[in-house]
């Protein structure tokens, strides 16, 4: 598993709960948001690249075909379950230096009324077109700011994932309860 596969998860999740809004929602070939070409495009990773992570979600459980459209549909149970007990031991994060990007774990918008920060600096993911200033840490890939400006859902998504890598205790629980009641508003 590479951290990566964790976004196109979440990207897969966006997609389908967009769809699931949208009652008159119709893709053709050449528009399907689930096609390696736009995911990879929505996501800043290449086609193959996008293929060998749907194929280890897939291989891992994490992921299944769906019978009439082939699309990939993400097992979210299991999905949550990694999240909350093994993201932050396989993938972990660790804050640098100050600089300027987007806002992320608990300065995020999603997170910002539901947890107060106790330092003065937040969480950035560095982008030198990012407004805010902040302590940075490493996304899970390096396209995940612009990714994130493009899907706000896919934002908000990763930035309570980030919460969880980073919380403590409290701040997790939040964060984790936010993020099972987002994964799973549409069942």
């Amino acid at each position: 598993m590479k951290s990566q596969d964790i976004a196109v998860l979440l990207k897969l999740i966006s997609l389908q709960q967009r769809e699931n809004k949208s009652e008159n929602y119709a893709s053709s070939d050449e528009d399907d948001p689930y096609s390696m070409r736009s995911l990879g495009a929505s996501l800043g990773i290449s086609k193959s690249e996008i293929n060998n992570s749907i194929n280890r979600s897939l291989n891992s459980g994490l992921a299944r075909r769906e019978w009439d459209s082939s699309h990939p549909i993400v097992n979210r149970k299991a999905l949550f379950k990694f999240i909350l007990n093994g993201l932050k031991y396989v993938f972990p994060v660790k804050p640098g230096a100050l600089a300027r990007g987007l806002p992320t774990g608990f300065a995020a918008p999603v997170l910002q009324e539901k947890i107060l920060s106790a330092g003065e600096d937040i969480f950035i993911w560095p982008d030198a077109n990012g407004s805010h200033k902040g302590q940075a840490i490493a996304p899970l890939y390096k396209n995940i700011p612009l990714a994130a400006q493009q899907d706000a859902n896919l934002y908000d998504y990763l930035a309570i994932i980030d919460a969880i890598r980073l919380g403590n205790p409290r701040e997790v629980k939040i964060a984790s309860e936010l993020l099972e009641n987002k994964l799973f508003a549409d069942d």
